[in-house]
């Protein structure tokens, strides 16, 4: 995949400031390593590759990135936090129910994996290949994924009983995860958002068993 679109500078002769400039050279080259990985897988993945859909110099790359891994760790920081903003504003948002703000949630994270096997790739599998420091960042907004999922299932009293709320809290996050990686390894992104059904029919038996 071309990422020379995704923040590309318009053709010619502009009057975008040199921060601008670097933004959209940054953007193009995050997009470049996520598709770049999403394709090639991590191990395989080279600046050159980067470069190639990027549509930059290897000195502007050298200019934002020390290497590789560095540009990796940006790239997958870039979809954590565009997917994190969505699960979070979809979980927050309103005063609507329980059950109705985790549907939202769960949509838009499904959704929004569906959208681009680069990266869901890049998000779910390949993070893991590239070194203990990045399989860390994915640990992490995971576990304050479940963090956040448990406060939300708190409010329910039915949830309160359970023996460990945050465990349990931690265990659907868990098991959502592994679903959802599945599919992704199987080349099966489009047909994310047909987990949404089974899963919220499973939390709804759990909070009413």
């Amino acid at each position: 995949m071309d990422s020379q679109g995704r923040g590309s500078l318009p053709r010619g002769r502009h009057h975008l400031t040199r921060e601008q400039v670097c933004a959209s050279q940054r953007t193009r080259l995050l997009h470049g390593m996520t598709d770049a990985v999403g394709e090639k897988g991590y191990a395989r993945t080279s600046v050159a590759d980067v470069l190639k859909r990027a549509h930059v110099s290897r000195e502007t790359f050298y200019e934002h990135f020390a290497d590789k891994h560095a540009c990796f760790i940006s790239a997958y920081q870039m979809a954590a936090d565009r997917i994190g903003v969505l699960v979070h504003e979809a979980l927050v948002t309103g005063d609507a129910p329980l059950m109705q703000r985790f549907e939202r949630a769960l949509v838009a994270y499904l959704g929004e994996l569906s959208l681009d096997a680069a990266t869901a790739r890049t998000f779910l599998l390949e993070v893991y290949a590239a070194g203990p420091s990045v399989a860390a960042l994915r640990y992490g907004a995971q576990h304050r994924f479940a963090e956040t999922i448990a406060g939300l299932l708190l409010e329910d009293e039915r949830f309160r009983t359970h023996p460990d709320p945050h465990l349990a809290g931690r265990m659907l996050v868990g098991g959502v995860a592994s679903l959802v990686t599945g599919k992704v390894a199987m080349g099966e992104h489009a047909a994310l958002p047909g987990l949404c059904a089974p899963i919220l029919a499973h939390i709804r038996a759990v909070l009413d068993a």
